[in-house]
C-alpha cells in the first residue's frame, strides 16, 4: 500500500465515514499464506476476532483451510466459511455448548474442569467434535499486559503442572498462544518452551494448534523460518499443525475514510472528523497507538499540524497529532491505513455515532462497491 495513496482509491468517491477492503490486498495476502501451506502442510485458520468480513469469504476460503471463532455467533458465521470451526473461549455455559456442538468441529477447552464437565455432552454429539486443550506454557513475547496470554495472572490456558494425573482420554490436540504481531524468532522461542513443557503428551495427540499473532503478511516476517519451524516439529511429531492468524490475512488491506467537519483553535489547530477514534478505532485507545494516516507526517514534520480528533463526547476521542504539506479544510478526507483488521469488529454505537459503511474496492480494476451501510436501526437494535 502506497503511504500517500493508500489503495490508490480517489477518496472522493467514498462516503464517510467508511471502511475501505482491497480485494488485490487480500490477494496479495492470501499468496503468502497459500506459499506457508503448501510448503510445510499446516492449515491457516481465518481468526474471526480479527477480520469478519463474510463478503469476502469466497475469496478467502479459496486458500484458508477454516476459521477459528471465540462464540457461538462466531461460530455461526463460520460455518458460513464453508471450512473448518474451530472454536476456544475462556469458559462455556451449557448453552454455548450446546450452540457450538451445532457449528464447531473442533472445541478446545480452557480448563480440565471444563472438559470434565462437558466431555459427555460433547461425546454424544450427532457429529463427532475433534476436542483440545489449551496450555500455557509461561513463555511470555508480549509487551503489552492487556494483549498477553502468558502475563501472571492470566486466565488462559492451562499450566504443565496442572496436567500431572489427568485422563487426556479424547483429547485429540493441544493449543497455545502467545504472540501479537510477532515475528517467527518469537515462535521459535515459545515452540521449544512448549515442547519442553508439553512433549511427552504429543505422541498421544494428532494434532496442534500453534495460536495467532503471526504477522506472516508483513514485509520484513520471516516466513522460511516460519516454514522452517513448521516442518521441524512435524518431523519430530507427525502431526496436523494450525496457525490462527487473523491480522496478517487482513494486514495493510483496508483504511478507514473520514472527513474533516470543522477545525477548532485550542491551544493547537484541531480537525474534527466525522469518525470517532472510541467507537471506529477502539485499539487506539486499548493498545494504545498512533494509527498513520495517508500523506500525514509527524508533528512539525510538515508545514501544517493539526490534532485529529472525532466527534464523539468523550474528552479522549483523539486520534494523536500529525502534519500535512497543506492546512486541512472542512470537507477534506483522509485515510487512516490499516483498518480493515481489529477495527472493523470492534466498532460501537456509543454516542448513537453512525457504524462506518462497509465497502470493497479493487485496485486493479478500479471497481468500488459499497456492500454494507448502517443506519438507526442498528443503532436502536442493540438496545431495549
Amino acid at each position: 500500500m502506497d503511504r500517500n495513496n493508500p489503495l490508490g482509491l480517489d477518496l472522493d468517491r467514498v462516503s464517510t465515514p467508511c471502511f475501505v477492503v482491497d480485494r488485490q490486498a487480500l490477494k496479495r495476502n492470501l499468496a503468502i499464506l497459500k506459499n506457508v501451506q503448501d510448503r510445510t502442510g499446516c492449515r491457516i485458520l481465518l481468526a474471526l476476532k480479527g477480520f469478519a468480513m463474510f463478503h469476502v469469504f469466497p475469496l478467502l476460503r479459496q486458500t484458508l483451510w477454516g476459521v477459528c471463532a471465540s462464540s457461538p455467533h462466531e461460530a455461526r458465521l463460520g460455518r458460513d466459511f464453508q471450512g473448518e470451526v474451530h472454536a476456544f473461549a475462556a469458559a462455556y455455559s451449557p448453552a454455548h455448548v450446546e450452540a457450538l456442538m451445532r457449528y464447531s468441529d473442533v472445541l478446545v477447552f480452557n480448563s480440565f474442569s471444563q472438559w470434565q464437565r462437558f466431555r459427555p455432552v460433547v461425546q454424544d454429539a450427532e457429529a463427532p467434535i475433534r476436542c483440545g486443550i489449551r496450555v500455557n506454557p509461561e513463555h511470555s513475547e508480549g509487551k503489552v499486559p492487556l494483549y498477553d496470554p502468558c502475563a501472571f495472572g492470566s486466565r488462559l490456558g492451562v499450566r504443565r503442572k496442572q496436567f500431572d494425573g489427568q485422563d487426556l482420554t479424547g483429547i485429540s490436540g493441544l493449543h497455545f498462544h502467545t504472540l501479537c504481531e510477532h515475528n517467527a524468532d518469537a515462535l521459535a522461542r515459545t515452540l521449544r518452551v512448549f515442547e519442553e513443557k508439553f512433549g511427552t503428551f504429543l505422541p498421544s495427540m494428532k494434532w496442534v494448534n500453534f495460536g495467532g499473532g503471526h504477522h506472516i503478511t508483513r514485509a520484513d516476517y520471516d516466513v522460511d523460518l516460519l516454514c522452517n519451524l513448521i516442518q521441524g516439529f512435524t518431523s519430530r511429531y507427525p502431526l496436523q499443525v494450525y496457525l490462527e492468524p487473523g491480522e496478517a490475512v487482513a494486514l495493510n488491506a483496508g483504511i478507514l475514510v473520514a472527513e474533516v467537519l470543522d477545525i477548532v483553535q485550542n491551544d493547537m489547530p484541531i480537525a474534527i472528523l466525522d469518525a470517532s477514534v472510541p467507537t471506529h478505532m477502539p485499539d487506539v485507545l486499548e493498545m494504545p497507538y498512533r494509527p498513520e494516516v495517508a500523506g500525514a507526517g509527524m508533528p512539525g514534520e510538515k508545514a501544517h499540524t493539526y490534532r485529529l480528533a472525532g466527534l464523539s463526547c468523550l474528552a479522549g476521542d483523539v486520534a494523536g497529532e500529525y502534519s500535512f504539506d497543506r492546512p486541512l479544510g472542512v470537507g477534506r478526507k483522509l485515510a487512516f491505513l490499516d483498518m480493515a483488521h481489529y477495527s472493523m469488529v470492534k466498532t460501537t454505537t456509543f454516542n448513537g455515532v453512525a457504524l462506518p459503511s462497509i465497502a470493497l474496492y479493487d485496485s486493479e480494476t478500479d471497481s468500488y462497491e459499497v456492500v454494507r451501510e448502517f443506519g438507526y436501526e442498528d443503532y436502536r437494535n442493540r438496545l431495549s
